[in-house]
């Protein structure tokens, strides 16, 4: 599907809260080498700093990235700093020019704060569902703004 459909019916709200799903290009897994990861990891962290965004959740698995947030500027500049920064960081690091995202990405707006917790949760255990660590909080590429366990 082409980022013109996915961009229909989109709403940025600031204040919002979303799940964004972006995936590499051709679904390379690419943040299976561990400097990769924590490249992508900090470009999360960059976001936040930049007060674009207000994380709650984030995995970043081979081929793609989940993220919960609350926005505080756009969609559009959210995800062009994220893929940006992470794209330039990660060709300069590999020496490659080679396209890192997908062009389009996935947004699901959230309809109340109580919900916050569980998709949070349900991001953080992603890796388990995938057969990448056995227990939810193992994974080394994850984080959750709250504890994993009751």
């Amino acid at each position: 599907m082409s980022s013109r459909h996915l961009q229909r019916g989109r709403v940025s709200i600031p204040g919002g809260y979303y799940v964004l799903t972006t995936v590499t290009h051709c679904r390379r897994p690419v943040f299976e080498l561990p400097c990769n990861a924590q490249i992508v990891i900090e470009s999360l962290r960059d976001v936040e700093r930049a007060a674009i965004s207000r994380s709650f959740a984030w995995v970043v698995v081979p081929d793609h990235v989940h993220w919960l947030l609350q926005l505080q500027g756009t969609l559009g500049a959210c995800m062009q700093r994220f893929k940006s920064r992470s794209s330039r960081l990660i060709g300069r690091t590999s020496g490659s020019g080679a396209r890192l995202w997908q062009p389009s990405y996935f947004d699901h707006a959230l309809r109340s704060e109580e919900s916050l917790r569980t998709q949070a949760l349900y991001i953080v255990a992603n890796p388990v569902r995938a057969g990448l660590s056995e227990n939810l909080g193992d994974y080394p590429y994850t984080w959750c703004r709250w504890p994993l366990h009751p």
